[in-house]
């Protein structure tokens, strides 16, 4: 078996170096860090995780990976996370989605918090029957994989609410903009949209339902085939800000107000929503990424707990519901 000297000989570097490589250090260039991890996969060298003299993790980078960088939606999570792993004396490493699957070893980070829809089930599942530890922020998934642990958005109980309090307003003809339908968020959301209205004996048309991918453009699409339509529901809720300000600018451009001709819902509380005025969801987006760094690292240091960390939100009411 080689040792991190061998390595070293082999890349012609210090050994230093070759440490400080692996634990995702600035002060190595890309070549060079590229070539060394090139070396240890050749020669299947694969780093203790602990200092045995302090038991803390030799390598002290957690990755945060996502799909899209949506800088409104993601800096109070990234935040978050941010100033509880600098709390805890810990490097942050940020991935996008096309990236972040070779990175995601343990000579690279010691943890992943991942906050990605695309990256599929089986790949999450191979890195943490490696043992590196995961959590996310976007899904469950039932494996009993103590390496896995699951931190999200209650969205059923505030969905409800939400839905029934326009209930109470006197809407009867709803209309839902669904994000992408495998999502967690998306599933949940429209379960408590739909069990709200039958419980109050409203029966949901699914011409009303409108499909988006949670992405600006795919509400003002939506928007544009309503109005197509000539058929607009009094009250269009939706699974996201984004697609409920996408569908908002396709009205405002073809002379339909809101919220005096359609009402309107988001979900996320952004900045961009609050300007607009739009009534949404609320969700602790710092404290989210704050609990999953924080969750994370109590599975690095050996406390595990496999259930789900379910975060309560609020609605902010505005003037886009009249």
């Amino acid at each position: 078996m080689v040792g991190i000297k061998e390595i070293a000989k082999i890349a012609g570097v210090s050994v230093s170096t070759v440490s400080n490589a692996l634990n995702g250090r600035k002060n190595v260039g890309k070549a060079t860090r590229e070539r060394i991890l090139q070396i240890c996969e050749e020669y299947g060298y694969q780093p203790a995780n602990r200092d045995a003299d302090n038991q803390r993790p030799m390598n002290r980078t957690v990755m945060f990976i996502f799909s899209d960088f949506d800088r409104d939606f993601y800096l109070k999570i990234i935040e978050g996370i941010s100033d509880c792993l600098n709390e805890n004396d810990y490097d942050l490493m940020i991935c996008t989605n096309r990236s972040s699957a070779k990175f995601m070893r343990k000579n690279m980070a010691c943890g992943i918090i991942s906050l990605d829809g695309r990256m599929d089930d089986d790949t999450l599942l191979t890195v943490a029957r490696a043992k590196l530890p995961i959590v996310l922020m976007d899904r469950i998934i039932d494996d009993n994989n103590p390496y896995i642990k699951s931190v999200i958005v209650d969205n059923y109980p505030v969905m409800s609410m939400l839905v029934q309090k326009l209930v109470d307003r006197g809407f009867r003809r709803f209309g839902f903009l669904g994000g992408l339908s495998h999502t967690l968020d998306n599933k949940e959301r429209f379960a408590a949209f739909v069990d709200t209205l039958d419980k109050n004996g409203i029966s949901f048309d699914r011409r009303y339902y409108f499909h988006g991918n949670y992405r600006e453009n795919s509400g003002y699409q939506a928007a544009k085939i309503m109005i197509l339509s000539n058929d607009l529901p009094e009250v269009l809720v939706c699974a996201n800000d984004n697609m409920a300000l996408g569908a908002m600018k396709a009205f405002e451009e073809n002379g339909i107000r809101v919220p005096e001709d359609i009402s309107i819902t988001g979900f996320d509380d952004s900045e961009t929503a609050l300007l607009k005025g739009l009534t949404t969801i609320s969700i602790p987006r710092y404290e989210s990424g704050y609990i999953a760094a924080k969750e994370l690292l109590s599975m690095i240091k050996g406390m595990w707990s496999s259930e789900p960390f379910k975060l309560g939100a609020s609605i902010a009411w505005r003037y886009t519901v009249k």
